[in-house]
């Protein structure tokens, strides 16, 4: 049995638009730069990925059009919901991710937001490659098959 101590990563906010428009092939776990009062509407839940990328800058990795909500009782220093920020990699990461980037005409997506088991806010970023529609049509067609085919076993096996 897991140590007690050890918790599941507690995720704030999940691009599921993501893993259906994009075929994703590399995944990387970055850290965001945030100001406090983001974090503490992370904390509650308020994140939402949706229509963000991430995107090159002198060699720097930068997401865009996170959206993090006000944080209501912080008065004083108010975040802009909106701000570029910058992910935290490594330079070998970031070596690996720019050379799929400008070679293989690839895009990081951003999956998910999450805090990990100590407590920081991680951003699990993926190098992707645009879906052509039979391509996402053909995704329908196996996710309906695999749901029927569960369907007709639990009923074979009452």
């Amino acid at each position: 049995m897991a140590n007690a101590k050890e918790k599941q990563n507690k995720f704030v906010s999940i691009n599921r638009k993501a893993r259906n428009s994009y075929h994703i092939s590399d995944t990387y776990e970055a850290g965001i730069i945030l100001l406090g009062s983001e974090v503490k509407s992370l904390r509650l839940g308020q994140g939402n990925l949706v229509d963000s990328y991430a995107y090159d800058d002198n060699g720097e990795i930068w997401l865009r059009n996170f959206h993090i909500s006000d944080y209501q009782p912080a008065t004083l220093f108010k975040h802009e919901p909106m701000r570029p920020r910058k992910l935290l990699l490594k330079k070998k990461e970031i070596g690996k991710i720019l050379g799929s980037i400008r070679k293989q005409g690839m895009t990081i997506v951003p999956l998910s937001v999450y805090f990990n088991n100590r407590g920081i806010a991680k951003l699990q970023i993926g190098i992707a490659r645009g879906k052509k529609t039979y391509d996402k049509r053909q995704d329908i067609k196996t996710k309906d098959w695999q749901r029927s085919k569960a369907r007709i076993l639990r009923s074979k096996n009452k």
